[in-house]
């Protein structure tokens, strides 16, 4: 299992508390990209990342986006390993996933609490990941959603090439619940206590 550290959570000193991120044993740094529209909160522009990122860590982008061309053209430049965008936009979801490998980038699906597995079926041969949100998404620090591990199951159950990531409500104490996935993504539990402390307290509950 590998880990996907957030830093939506993170509101003081963003580039110095990144690059403190980075420097850590964390598998992926995860950019949670918002518009505003789609989901109620807005984060940074290409611009605004581009002056608190380093590469240190390779990138995992989640767009929570409505116009989802707009951003992968934008952030593509990052060249990030995986670039996710969510089932429920109105797009051709086959055409955005073609889309994406035509930079060179590998792909990810995401769905919401209340989008049952069954719909994205058809997309899985396509698609390198999938990402389960275990809370709704649009902000950090939630609580998560209990009924996420049934939708694991049934990713799991299914013969197939994708990752399967997790993200939401991540930590000590909810770890358990997701040991069986390829990628967690953690946030708040990370960044909101000693960094290098919290991840050894994850790895150790994953590991044994």
């Amino acid at each position: 299992m590998k880990i996907s550290a957030s830093f939506l959570s993170i509101k003081d000193n963003l580039k110095e508390n990144i690059s403190r991120l980075t420097k850590t044993d964390i598998d992926y740094l995860h950019l949670d990209i918002m518009d505003g529209s789609f989901v109620l909160n807005k984060t940074w522009d290409i611009e605004q990342i581009k002056g608190i990122i380093n590469y240190n860590k390779p990138l995992d982008i989640h767009l929570m986006v409505d116009d989802v061309y707009k951003y992968i053209d934008q952030f593509q430049v990052l060249n990030p390993i995986y670039i996710t965008f969510h089932y429920e936009i109105n797009y051709d979801i086959m055409k955005v996933i073609e889309y994406i490998r035509q930079y060179g980038i590998k792909v990810g699906l995401s769905i919401k609490p209340e989008t049952d597995v069954e719909k994205i079926l058809p997309y899985l041969p396509y698609v390198d990941l999938v990402l389960v949100m275990s809370v709704d998404p649009g902000a950090g620090g939630q609580t998560f959603i209990a009924s996420t591990t049934d939708k694991i199951e049934k990713l799991r159950a299914i013969d197939g090439n994708f990752l399967i990531e997790v993200d939401g409500g991540i930590n000590i104490d909810t770890i358990d619940l997701v040991k069986n996935v390829d990628i967690i993504v953690v946030g708040s539990y990370i960044t909101n206590g000693n960094y290098e402390e919290r991840i050894k307290n994850i790895k150790e509950k994953i590991y044994g």
